[in-house]
């Protein structure tokens, strides 16, 4: 996402940094799930909470406990999946392969899958068996945000027990959060062929389709899924799904070679929407040599007007654009192309190349920092201060900067998007761009963001935010 407000480093930074890590409730659920929300509430026999603007309740008899203040994972909300499905709430599916429970404490011995034990099981030559120890292992996998290594283990599951339910549900998500939505397709139908009567099939199929770009599929999938079990975090999916489709019911599509444009005639000029494709196109071409890979699919963006925008994307007011698997753009009073907006399309653009070289886990600093470098933008206004406030020891720290900035104040957001581009600024020009590719490859290989960090440019975040403040320094003056 692109911000709209302008680098002011100034007495605001005190402020922002006192309270941003304050940015979430967490409210664990008895089944093991949790749900991260800006408030939450007790009401008689029911918590309530609000994500955005929405506000949802569930069952008090449904919920373990509530901590307040906690942080939201890097991969939450953000990264955790893929896809235009990205900006919802993590789902995992709920059910387990019944049966063989001393199993996992073969296959996973000291946090780790014990690859012997998986041989040995296969050898007995029982199918169950075999399919079991596989999918205990890539749960296990999938569960530590090791997706390649996941899908392996799942697709090896598949073969022995290729119609079972659940693990098509897990193989799906591993599919969807890894950047492949069109693949996983086939893999959630089964499921709910194989099982029609589990909520986490229609579950996981909508998941697969809204990030496919088949909203209108997705929402009967997570209607059929709430008739079987309600569920809040389904219902934050079929509202925001609602929203978008009820927007965008009149719209009218063009295809180019990369790219689904959609938008409202009325709104729009065929100049700008000509001009919007032809930028498109040349960014993209322009990112594949800069980034060294490319997105899979066909990219949906969608123009909307200022109004339309925030009704469906529910962003932050400083937001000007959302990359959530579709560019969402704001065009309101545009007739053409504008060096600004073409800034926006190549900043938003670069998240899609990101998440599909990191398999959808790229930390938000590291993304927003390359989307910020490709535009390309500069810290030459602000890198002094900046380098002082990273001297001073008052940087926000960048494991804050993992997750999601969306809940981020406008202060906040200011201090984040600099911190970000400083950080990619810093790796690419002492180490290379291709150290950042990198970074990227390790991330989407298992690495959390720290251990990609160590492995490529060995320094761990406290290490780096020293060396940013020195590099800041040198380049901008102290």
């Amino acid at each position: 996402m692109r911000t709209r407000v302008i680098f002011l480093l100034s007495s605001l930074l005190v402020t922002a940094l006192a309270d941003v890590r304050s940015v979430a409730d967490v409210i664990h659920l008895k089944n093991g799930r949790k749900i991260w929300a800006d408030h939450v509430r007790e009401n008689g026999n029911h918590v309530e909470y609000d994500v955005g603007e929405d506000s949802y309740k569930i069952s008090k008899a449904s919920v373990e406990s509530i901590e307040a203040g906690g942080l939201a994972p890097a991969y939450a909300s953000s990264s955790g999946a893929q896809g235009a499905a990205k900006d919802l709430p993590t789902f995992v599916p709920q059910d387990s392969l019944a049966g063989h429970e001393d199993l996992a404490t073969k296959v996973v011995r000291d946090g780790k899958v014990d690859p012997d034990a998986l041989t040995s099981l296969e050898r007995e030559g029982k199918p169950e068996l075999s399919a079991t120890a596989y999918f205990l292992a890539g749960k296990h996998e999938f569960e530590h945000g090791n997706l390649p290594q996941a899908r392996r283990y799942f697709e090896t599951a598949l073969r022995f027990e290729p119609e079972n339910s659940t693990i098509l549900n897990y193989y799906a998500m591993a599919l969807v959060r890894s950047g492949s939505a069109a693949a996983a397709l086939s893999y959630a139908e089964r499921s709910t062929r194989a099982n029609p009567n589990s909520a986490d099939a229609y579950t996981v199929l909508g998941y697969v389709q809204f990030s496919a770009d088949r909203t209108k599929e997705a929402i009967r999938s997570w209607k059929r899924s709430l008739e079987l079990r309600p569920d809040s975090v389904v219902e934050q999916y079929l509202a925001k799904a609602n929203r978008e489709a009820t927007t965008e019911a009149d719209f009218a599509q063009r295809e180019s070679s990369h790219f689904t444009l959609r938008y409202e005639g009325k709104q729009t000029s065929e100049q700008l929407r000509r001009e919007l494709i032809a930028t498109l196109e040349a960014e993209y071409d322009d990112l594949v040599r800069q980034l060294g890979v490319a997105p899979r699919a066909s990219i949906p963006v969608i123009l909307y007007t200022e109004q339309a925008f925030f009704d469906v994307t529910h962003a932050p007011s400083w937001s000007g654009a959302v990359n959530d698997g579709k560019l969402r753009i704001p065009v309101s009073g545009l007739s053409g192309m504008t060096s600004d907006l073409a800034r926006v399309l190549k900043h938003e653009l670069a998240h899609s190349f990101v998440n599909q070289a990191s398999g959808g886990r790229c930390p938000t600093w590291l993304n927003e920092g390359i989307a910020q470098a490709v535009e390309p933008k500069s810290l030459s206004s602000e890198g002094r201060r900046l380098g002082q406030m990273f001297r001073a020891q008052q940087a926000i720290p960048y494991n804050v900067l993992e997750g999601s900035f969306m809940r981020f104040s406008s202060m906040q957001a200011v201090v984040a998007y600099a911190e970000s581009l400083a950080a990619v600024q810093y790796i690419s020009e002492t180490y290379g761009m291709s150290d950042v590719e990198r970074i990227l490859e390790r991330i989407g290989q298992g690495s959390s963001g720290e251990a990609a960090l160590r492995a490529t440019i060995h320094s761990d975040y406290g290490q780096m935010e020293g060396e940013v403040g020195k590099f800041l320094g040198s380049k901008y003056g102290e």
